[in-house]
């Protein structure tokens, strides 16, 4: 059991556990991921990390669909900083306890500031990392902002950002 299952457990958080595998089929893990549970790609969602302003230390989570790619300024401005950059690999799976490409936005060692992308928050259920490849967790966004004191921002790239 995932740190990420674990928290849920604890909070008494309605949730639902979801094991796939997938291929590298070329069309990206999150793709996969959705084809494989069977449910629309808008619906899963990337747990991204960042750091800001040039300091590798300085980190925040961007939570976005597996369909969009994340907008760095965009990301800068929802945790209000100057700046933001893809976090270095390594200092991510640091700060979180998990495995890149398995982060979960529930349960990292170190509480970080977290975004949600605006999209997801009329969904009912949406789908993020459980903690580890292969294993994704369905709830309401609600309730994943109230574990991670997270708020909803547009993060991703558009046509006029």
């Amino acid at each position: 059991m995932t740190p990420a299952v674990q928290l849920l457990k604890r909070h008494k958080i309605p949730f639902e556990l979801h094991t796939f595998s997938v291929a590298d089929g070329g069309e990206g893990y999150g793709i996969a991921a959705a084809k494989a549970l069977g449910v629309s790609p808008g619906r899963v969602f990337k747990t991204l990390l960042v750091s800001f302003n040039g300091d590798p230390k300085a980190l925040g989570v961007c939570i976005l669909p597996v369909t969009h790619s994340l907008n760095l300024k965009r990301a800068a401005r929802a945790h209000g900083k100057k700046s933001a950059q893809m976090a270095d690999p390594a200092i991510a799976e640091k700060a979180t306890g998990y495995v890149v490409g398995g982060i979960s936005p529930l349960g990292q060692k170190r509480a970080l500031p977290t975004v949600v992308d605006l999209s997801a928050e009329s969904m009912d259920s949406f789908f993020v990392s459980g903690g580890k490849r292969g294993l994704d967790i369905a709830l309401a966004p609600a309730d994943l902002l109230q574990l991670t004191r997270a708020r909803f921002a547009p993060l991703c790239v558009t046509d006029d950002a």
